[in-house]
């Protein structure tokens, strides 16, 4: 332990955002990176645990507590605070493939189980990984080169988003030819088109797939693997595939006048902003002022989102940007409690009140929290029969039956009408998309999911595999990459009789 008395001399300390009214008129990234001197003093509080639960990567009470990738976490803090950064990357590495990723949209699992959190603030690890690896880049730490030594097999890689990225950058290490099949115009999937550029800025991708392409990963995109190329001629090419196209089938809301003009899923509508920072070369006026989008222009727009997170929070934050009036949340759950209940201990996952960015510029911008909590879509309302003019709303009550089933109930009375130019449906995802497990033949769990036997990656046929969201379900960037990492291991051992 290099400060013994660090999580005493030191209180935490997050890097400072932008200011609303400032970030809110463009798509950067607003979090202004700590002096080197403070991110040491912030690594200093590292209690190098005797048994760190920051990197244990474990299921408790259903919900994950510390890293799924169990990065060294106490290790990687010390070098920080020695200020030895290169080590400190050599030694992240050895688990993360790409904390630049983690380190923006994470919600920190390592912190959340640091127990230095237990009895006071947790240590800001994501925000040191995150520094770690912008020093590697800035000091060219990062490899380029491709493998010294090539085996002769090959493996396809369906879906470029961080499963598939993972993947196949393991598996390119090991030495096979790899190549990732995309079927948007650019790879980086959910990275790339499902979070908005504020959170993670699409040259950081751009940055990372320069890396792999030079590496010697192939990447060929605009490609529908399903329509534009068959399975079969998939197997005829390759010795391996690896099914990552995430869990793209969204939850729609079944709800009288759902055919109006108007409504619209959230990451369509993500994808789209995003598509359009990236093609007017981040020009964020262009952006701004654009009235060609499908959904038309959002200035002056009174915009619904409904589902309360991470994905409807990015809405929030980017209605607000293409100048929306107002925009209300809808959230089905009511709010979680601002502190730790006690039936939630830590290193439980804190299921606490969490107050987003997106969030926060609503507050800033319309004087009320955008969330309307415990609440439902009965009706989507046309005065004219053919565009959306509101939504009408009901209260909703937790119920839990005899059988210990929670369900929701109407609260009689409570019906409201909100006005709404715009809803967006982030109401989550129901699993893989069918056009390609059906191409594919691949058995399909009851949630959607690529079924495979517990713990492993293989499908029912020898050499296909899958990974990510598409085979454990939506989930975090962080699973989809530890996903993405024991995939390659399982395909590896499958081409060599062992894996390294």
């Amino acid at each position: 332990m290099g400060k013994a008395t660090g999580f005493i001399e030191y209180n935490r300390c997050e890097p400072e955002a932008v200011g609303v009214r400032e970030r809110i008129k463009g798509f950067d990234e607003f979090h202004i990176p700590l002096p080197q001197k403070e991110r040491q003093q912030q690594a200093a509080r590292c209690m190098a645990c005797g048994v760190p639960f920051c990197q244990a990567g474990v299921m408790i009470a259903g919900m994950a507590s510390g890293c799924p990738l169990h990065n060294l976490v106490p290790e990687t803090n010390e070098l920080v605070y020695r200020a030895n950064y290169e080590q400190a990357y050599r030694r992240l590495s050895k688990t993360h493939p790409f904390p630049e990723f983690t380190g923006r949209v994470c919600p920190a699992l390592c912190e959340k189980a640091c127990t230095c959190g237990c009895i006071s603030e947790a240590v800001t690890t994501r925000d040191n990984e995150k520094d770690i690896i912008e020093y590697a880049f800035e000091n060219g730490l990062v490899s380029h080169a491709e493998p010294s030594v090539r085996t002769d097999k090959s493996v396809a890689v369906i879906g470029s988003g961080p499963s598939g990225l993972a993947c196949a950058q393991y598996l390119n290490f090991r030495g096979h030819k790899v190549t990732v099949y995309e079927r948007s115009d650019r790879p980086g999937g959910l990275l790339r088109y499902g979070i908005p550029n504020m959170k993670l800025d699409k040259r950081i991708v751009d940055r990372r797939i320069d890396i792999m392409k030079q590496s010697g990963i192939e990447f060929r995109c605009n490609v529908n693997v399903g329509c534009d190329i068959s399975p079969d001629e998939l197997l005829q090419q390759y010795d391996r595939i690896v099914l990552c196209c995430g869990a793209s089938k969204p939850r729609d809301i079944d709800a009288p006048g759902r055919d109006l003009n108007g409504i619209m899923f959230a990451v369509p509508f993500l994808r789209e902003v995003s598509k359009r920072v990236m093609d007017t070369d981040y020009d964020y006026e262009k952006v701004i002022k654009a009235r060609d989008y499908s959904f038309g222009s959002l200035k002056g727009k009174k915009v619904v989102v409904i589902g309360g997170g991470d994905t409807g929070n990015d809405c929030v934050g980017t209605s607000i940007r293409l100048g929306a009036k107002d925009v209300i949340q809808i959230e089905m759950m009511p709010p979680a409690p601002e502190e730790r209940a006690d039936s939630n201990p830590w290193p439980e996952w804190p299921k606490v009140l969490k107050t987003d960015y997106g969030q926060e510029e609503a507050i800033e911008c319309f004087g009320h929290d955008p969330r309307i909590y415990s609440t439902t879509v009965t009706e989507f309302v046309s005065e004219d029969g053919k565009n959306l003019s509101a939504v009408r709303t009901v209260k909703l009550e937790r119920k839990i039956g005899k059988d210990g089933r929670l369900s929701f109930e109407h609260v009689k009375g409570s019906e409201e009408v909100i006005d709404a130019d715009i809803v967006l449906i982030a109401a989550g995802f129901l699993g893989s998309e069918e056009y390609v497990t059906n191409a594919f033949a691949v058995d399909v769990s009851a949630r959607g999911n690529v079924a495979t036997p517990d713990g492993e990656y293989k499908t029912g046929n020898d050499r296909i595999f899958t990974a990510g969201d598409m085979h454990r379900g939506q989930s975090l960037v962080v699973w989809a990459i530890a996903e993405g990492r024991a995939a390659a291991a399982a395909v590896d051992e499958s081409l060599m009789g062992y894996t390294n």
